[in-house]
């Protein structure tokens, strides 16, 4: 009677006996795991700290075209027109909730080693602070109205030197003194300095505003608010969801990650599935005699190919968690890069997903499968006579 499947008790036992053989397998497909990961990491990351920068209920109006708020221009009779939109929420004070926003690339010189990077510095308001819930002030205060105090985000205050609490940073030809320090909740704005709107408009010698940035008083109003601004014949300007903006933002950086990192890993898994071909070919050789002898005992030849192809994904398996451990320890540290579609400096951390986790499982199973399929298939082409005769 022909036997149908190996016990995987047994496709386990080969490997602990050729631990080291294992260990370093394993370990080369840990690294390309680990790569691969960490590649994938770090674009979820950017695009959760740029999503999470924005609020489903607000509206940003920019020029039509703009691809940033840094291309952005809106003049101060365009901005009354956004104002004057009936859909506007208003606080306590019966204020309406909008702020017309500067936005401009700054370079400043970092903490460490003085080199010069670029920051976002961002004219605003109390309301600004009011429209973005996820920022709150940490060290200080809010700076005060028509003057030449700023806040920084947690990341440039870290980061730059002169944006700490009570340091004074110099740019658009004034000193301005750092009042507060803010955390923004690992979104963009950490990565920004904030100031007075009107002073960052005469400091930079701006004629308007970037972004006009407001809250909806129905969130379901947001394609009525669009038609209204976007067939108004006085206006040049498109508005989209802070939310949608945002994403918008993180895409191109994050794709040219992920692009380029699965590059890197494909390349770099052409030496673990050879290392991992060449480790099951040996087993083979090695083996000869049992595998006569389950032959002999009525194993199929399908059996025979399951058991080393099991060899072989189970040795994937193993690297993969090892790889997958390694990338997991990245989310305790952070990281900047420049975002490709302001270049300005963007703070971000590493972040895995359940998602990222089961592609880069996926993905060592993968190898395991491509390096194991040949040897195991040869093993199972191995005639009972002659693997008898060599053993």
């Amino acid at each position: 009677m022909s036997l149908r499947s190996v016990p995987l008790s047994y496709i386990a036992r080969n490997l602990w006996v050729r631990r080291v053989t294992t260990v370093l397998t394993a370990g080369g497909m840990a690294l390309v795991v680990y790569v691969f990961a960490t590649v994938l990491m770090m674009s979820e990351g950017i695009r959760a700290t740029l999503v999470a920068t924005g609020q489903p209920d607000n509206v940003m109006v920019l020029r039509k075209g703009a691809g940033a708020e840094i291309n952005s221009g809106i003049v101060r009779e365009q901005a009354a027109v956004v104002d004057s939109l009936a859909q506007i929420a208003t606080d306590g004070q019966g204020r309406k909730l909008v702020s017309h926003e500067p936005v401009v690339l700054n370079t400043l010189p970092k903490r460490d080693s003085g080199k010069p990077s670029n920051v976002t510095v961002r004219g605003t308001s109390d309301i600004g602070l009011a429209l973005r819930p996820q920022v709150r002030i940490v060290q200080g205060r809010m700076f005060r109205a028509g003057t030449s105090e700023i806040v920084t985000g947690r990341a440039v205050a870290k980061g730059f030197a002169g944006a700490g609490l009570g340091e004074t940073m110099r740019f658009a030809g004034r000193d301005w003194l750092v009042v507060g320090v803010f955390d923004a909740s690992r979104s963009a704005f950490d990565s920004e300095v904030w100031g007075d709107s009107e002073q960052m408009v005469q400091a930079f010698r701006r004629s308007a505003f970037s972004s006009v940035v407001f809250r909806l008083a129905d969130v379901d109003s947001f394609d009525a608010v669009k038609a209204q601004l976007e067939s108004d014949p006085r206006l040049t300007l498109e508005a989209k969801r802070e939310v949608a903006f945002y994403a918008e933002q993180s895409e191109a950086l994050a794709t040219f990650i992920r692009l380029l990192g699965l590059a890197l890993s494909i390349i770099f898994s052409i030496g673990a599935v050879v290392g991992a071909m060449i480790t099951m070919f040996a087993a083979v050789a090695s083996r000869l005699g049992e595998i006569g002898t389950l032959r002999a005992l009525g194993f199929r030849r399908s059996a025979v190919l399951s058991a080393f192809l099991g060899e072989a994904l189970l040795l994937a398996l193993v690297g993969g968690i090892m790889g997958l451990g390694g990338a997991s320890l990245m989310q305790t540290v952070n990281i900047s890069t420049v975002n490709f579609q302001t270049f300005s400096e963007l703070a971000f951390q590493f972040r895995l997903t359940p998602a990222i986790a089961a592609q880069s499982l996926g993905f060592a199973l993968i190898m395991g499968l491509v390096g194991g399929f040949i040897p195991a298939w040869r093993a199972a082409r191995l005639k009972i006579v002659d693997c008898l005769r060599a053993a």
